[in-house]
């Protein structure tokens, strides 16, 4: 059965407009929609809109939530739960760099390489996802990879049934590393700290893309199990990786 396909570019209201330069305090949080994998096809983490969400490096605070900016424990964490994956931390990050827009990643563990699209926000708050299930995607509104806060990419687990960009997301370990290649023609080197899979109904924001010191990573697709009546995985992958190099 075909799966629904993802929603189009934000037409108005949800057009991006300039960050903010200054910092974000930690109540400045705001309700978030989540595109939600409601397809098989569909891999967007929550979103966060409007201006809180467009500071490039913010000193506190973060994306509030899909619940009301509330951060749940529900979610299953591979870091901190029975099947450890790596602990969380910024021991060993490299100094961060100025803001540049990334162009390609790629994953050595899992063999994969791919260009990156460009995500913004669809009209309805919820972040658009990759057109393209063979490429992921870098959410623009937030941090670039390389410079400080927790930069996002995110990419299909699956579409129609078939393998897409980030089938193998889940199988990632602490000290996978993560090479990022960016329009300013460095490249930074990523380590991943920790792998978790949430359930969507208690994802915590909060968590996964509160405000960091140091350059952060955050990949995201679909994960659990999946409804083909639905069309929906009823979770999210998460890696969490830091910045470890620069070349």
């Amino acid at each position: 059965m075909k799966s629904r396909q993802p929603a189009g570019p934000a037409a108005s209201a949800a057009s991006p407009r300039r960050r903010s330069a200054g910092p974000l305090a930690a109540v400045a949080l705001v309700t978030l929609l989540l595109a939600g994998c409601g397809g098989q096809d569909t891999a967007a983490p929550p979103a966060p809109q409007g201006q809180a969400a467009r500071s490039a490096a913010p000193a506190d605070g973060g994306a509030g939530s899909t619940h009301g900016g509330e951060a749940s424990t529900g979610g299953h964490d591979a870091g901190a739960e029975g099947g450890a994956q790596g602990g969380t931390g910024a021991a060993g990050a490299a100094p961060a760099l100025a803001r540049s827009e990334p162009q390609k990643i790629a994953i050595p563990s899992l063999g994969l390489s791919s260009s990156l699209e460009t995500l913004r926000l669809n009209g309805d708050g919820t972040m658009q996802t990759p057109k393209d299930p063979a490429l992921a995607g870098w959410y623009e509104p937030g941090p670039t990879p390389g410079s400080k806060g927790p930069a996002v990419i995110a990419g299909h687990v699956t579409w129609n049934g078939a393998s897409a960009v980030f089938e193998k997301l889940k199988t990632m370990k602490a000290g996978d590393t993560i090479k990022v290649t960016r329009q300013d023609k460095k490249t930074v080197t990523f380590t991943v700290d920790r792998v978790a899979e949430y359930p969507k109904a208690k994802f915590p924001t909060l968590e996964v893309y509160k405000n960091v010191d140091h350059a952060g990573l955050r990949l995201v697709t679909c994960g659990g199990d999946f409804d083909p009546k639905k069309h929906y995985y009823d979770s999210n992958v998460v890696v969490f990786a830091r910045m470890t190099g620069t070349a």
